[in-house]
């Protein structure tokens, strides 16, 4: 006789709503007004009001929402490219050669292990020495060393997952190597390439530290001027319009995320199963 499922989806469903308590509870105070948010805490909306995101959206004389925007998809665009363009000509030598595996491979790797702070001061004296302060190629280069661990690590995984019979049946029709790497190799590392592109998309678009450390006006990300909206005014902090700018921060990793998602799970089953 089978067993019922009821009780293991009970629980299923108590874990995923612990999990995201926070994220249903920030998406429903974006809907309330300022009134209901102060006399109702709870996740139901009384009166759904769009006036938290028409503030958010209309306030660009201080806080410009789109300048944030502009700055985090740049920023998180160099920080997810760069590194694979440092990593791709490296992982082959390093899979197929074994060279720098037993000593750069993981030294890059157990550098993202060491937190990012220690960097600080040094960062912000370099930065400062070289006018990449507040800019957005300054904040992506810094996010593209951040990701550049996890990179390596995929890349170099997946391009030893393609099987070495191809790669010599190339060399026998007298393909080079730069040849065989953009025709063979690095076609087949495809759905690794693009959930690369994803994660690095998203970690550089979540990073708050350096943005905040190493952005004043010009080159500000989402994630720092977003905490700038918890007090538009002199009467306290807006949990509607908060909530309503973090909602609006979400979006765009998350629509990347939900639209790349079956590329991302089947790149990963590839990776997790050998041959």
């Amino acid at each position: 006789m089978k067993r019922s499922l009821t009780p293991r989806w009970i629980v299923f469903f108590l874990a995923a709503f612990t999990m995201n308590f926070p994220v249903i509870a920030t998406f429903a105070t974006a809907f309330k007004g300022p009134r209901e948010v102060n006399r109702n805490p709870s996740l139901w909306v009384e009166n759904p009001t769009l006036e938290n995101f028409s503030k958010v959206l209309t306030i660009t004389d201080r806080l410009n929402v789109y300048e944030y925007l502009w700055s985090s998809v740049v920023a998180a665009f160099v920080g997810a490219l760069l590194p694979m363009l440092i990593a791709l000509p490296i992982a082959w030598p390093m899979a197929r050669r074994g060279y720098g595996k037993k000593i750069l491979f993981p030294l890059v790797v157990n550098l993202r292990a060491l937190p990012l702070i220690i960097f600080a001061i040094p960062l912000y004296m370099m930065y400062a020495t070289v006018g990449l302060l507040d800019t957005k190629l300054g904040l992506g280069l810094i996010l593209a060393v951040v990701n550049l661990p996890l990179t390596l690590m995929l890349l170099v995984n997946a391009v030893a997952e393609v099987p070495i019979e191809l790669e010599e049946a190339a060399r026998m029709d007298g393909t080079g190597t730069a040849r065989l790497l953009t025709h063979v190799v690095f076609p087949l590392c495809r759905p690794t390439l693009i959930t690369t592109f994803i994660f690095g998309f998203i970690t550089a678009w979540n990073e708050f530290l350096f943005g905040l450390m190493l952005t004043t006006n010009n080159a500000v990300p989402m994630t720092v001027g977003a905490s700038f909206f918890f007090a538009t005014s002199g009467g306290g902090v807006q949990w509607g319009v908060a909530a309503a700018v973090m909602v609006v921060a979400a979006l765009p990793p998350l629509f990347l995320g939900l639209v790349m998602y079956r590329r991302i799970s089947g790149s990963l089953i590839v990776g997790a199963v050998k041959g």
